[in-house]
């Protein structure tokens, strides 16, 4: 497994515990540090526990010897990003307002999923 796949399974664990454990714990005061009102606590609760779910699976890949066994959880993790990111730019490049809270995830989301789609195409490029 490359460096650069490792150093993105260990991110990804780490920002899917500091993000998803307050999200699925309390949601509410997590958002209000940011000025982000939650708009649907239960909802918000099941994305800490995706967040949380994909810290697990990150965790576990690092253990993987070959990364092609990594693959779905690479293309799982990729597709989440470039999604979100795609939702959150319909709404962002509108003549609306938005806090700067919600442009930093979005950044978040399409760097991850550059990130992601870069180490797909190294592990495609080794077969």
């Amino acid at each position: 497994m490359s460096r650069l796949l490792k150093i993105t399974f260990i991110i990804n664990a780490i920002l899917g515990i500091l993000v998803g454990l307050p999200l699925l714990l309390v949601p509410g005061r997590f958002l209000g540090l940011f000025g982000w009102a939650p708009v649907e606590p239960l909802l918000d609760r099941l994305l800490g526990a995706a967040f949380l779910a994909f810290a697990w699976m990150s965790f576990r890949s690092l253990r993987l010897n070959n990364p092609q066994q990594a693959l779905p959880i690479i293309e799982g993790e990729l597709a989440f990003c470039f999604l979100g990111s795609l939702g959150f730019g319909r709404h962002l490049f509108q003549p609306v307002w938005y806090p700067p809270m919600v442009w930093v995830v979005f950044f978040a989301l399409a760097g991850g999923a550059l990130l992601w789609l870069v180490n797909l195409i190294l592990i495609y490029r080794k077969k």
